[in-house]
């Protein structure tokens, strides 16, 4: 049987495109659609994560969570949100979540990150809050990047490309993952918007370096690394 999972969202939609897509995937899913209830199934600790709408009638997602902490349970949390400023995130991971996702997102990257967290609560690791390749480092909790000691400063997308890429580092990433990734797009557009930017994060991140981290594989895609 696959891993139990909790969905607490009160939004139909979401919810209907989240149930099924991880239901899809072999995933088994109990549904709440208010604080309340959610917080009365979350409580027995019977589930492997948690997915948690942030604003829920009832009892929101911040006093639910809490609420958990303090009655010791600790099943892995992913924050589900359309709040996404550095203190929102920041208040969320403090509040006791492994994770937060901002709204609008691509199910892909919703799937990758609950099944991160299955593989860190099986293994006993810690929370990832920090990211990292070569001199290249990323904490996710303050949001702030630095190379070799260099604070790089990164407009939002370009932090959220940056935090894609690094995810995946030392993979080949194909333009279509990025559009899905990073844009939340479904389709091509027919612009050149991932070669601008990803071409402004390539400045950015090699400023001052003579080692490129950032490559473009002809044909294929870029890959974030240290060799090309």
């Amino acid at each position: 049987m696959g891993h139990k999972l909790l969905l607490i969202e009160d939004d139909e939609a979401t919810a209907s495109y989240i149930v099924k897509g991880m239901t899809e995937e072999g995933f088994v899913l109990d549904h709440a659609d208010n604080g309340r209830d959610g917080f009365f199934l979350a409580s027995d600790g019977s589930y492997d994560a948690i997915i948690l709408d942030r604003m829920l009638p009832g009892m929101d997602g911040m006093a639910l969570l809490g609420a958990l902490r303090a009655a010791k349970i600790e099943t892995p949390v992913i924050i589900l949100s359309a709040l996404g400023s550095t203190e929102d995130r920041v208040g969320g991971l403090t509040a006791g979540s492994d994770d937060y996702l901002v709204k609008p997102f691509a199910f892909a990257e919703l799937l990758a990150r609950v099944r991160l967290m299955l593989r860190h609560r099986g293994s006993g690791s810690a929370v990832v809050t920090s990211l990292g390749c070569a001199d290249l480092e990323m904490d996710l909790l303050s949001r702030k990047v630095r190379r070799g000691g260099r604070t790089i400063e990164l407009q939002p997308r370009e932090f959220r490309l940056l935090e894609y890429f690094l995810r995946h580092a030392d993979q080949v990433v194909t333009r279509t993952m990025l559009l899905e990734g990073v844009w939340d797009y479904h389709f091509d557009p027919g612009t050149n918007v991932i070669d601008v930017h990803v071409s402004r994060l390539r400045r950015k991140l090699d400023d001052g370096s003579d080692t490129p981290l950032l490559h473009t594989v002809r044909g294929a895609g870029y890959r974030l690394g240290a060799a090309a």
